[in-house]
């Protein structure tokens, strides 16, 4: 079963709530949250990434394929068939203990280093969805040389 940690730019874009992102992006943002549901989330168990999704698409209004994905997680969190929850530890340095002490790293952005952080704690060695975000980009191969898998939903906005 595919594990995979998904950042919020990927809901927001299969939610079409990303302006920059192609129509394309936006298909093959809704296609990776059909495939997510499909094997395991990976979150952490301080709830940090949950509330990111809440907070960025809530709950209420017309639901779409972001806020139903939201949703799913939420009443999927502590069933391990759907998710794992794994723990992640604050650190005054590098935000989390499990994010990389690259100084490579020290520019990625503070907001997103929960989902590195999650994704290196997994046994699993999920994959870390990005649709629209640039950092995720800029900082590619040293996420790579650190272990941290991304798949790049619409690799072609970037190039």
């Amino acid at each position: 079963m595919n594990h995979f940690v998904i950042d919020t730019n990927v809901l927001m874009t299969a939610d079409g709530q990303a302006p920059q992102a192609p129509p394309e992006c936006v298909l093959r943002s809704i296609d990776a949250l059909a495939e997510a549901k499909n094997g395991r989330i990976c979150i952490d168990d301080g709830m940090r990434i949950l509330d990111e999704y809440t907070q960025n698409l809530g709950y209420a209004g017309q639901p779409g394929a972001g806020k139903a994905f939201v949703k799913w997680v939420w009443e999927n969190q502590a069933n391990p068939e759907h998710s794992e929850r794994l723990p992640i530890h604050d650190n005054s340095e590098r935000v989390f203990d499990e994010f990389p002490a690259d100084p490579e790293l020290e520019g990625f952005d503070i907001n997103d280093r929960k989902f590195v952080a999650v994704a290196l704690t997994s046994l699993h060695k999920p994959e870390i969805l990005n649709a629209v975000d640039q950092d995720w980009w800029d900082y590619k191969e040293p996420l790579r040389k650190n272990g941290v898998k991304i798949r790049f939903i619409h690799p072609e906005q970037f190039v």
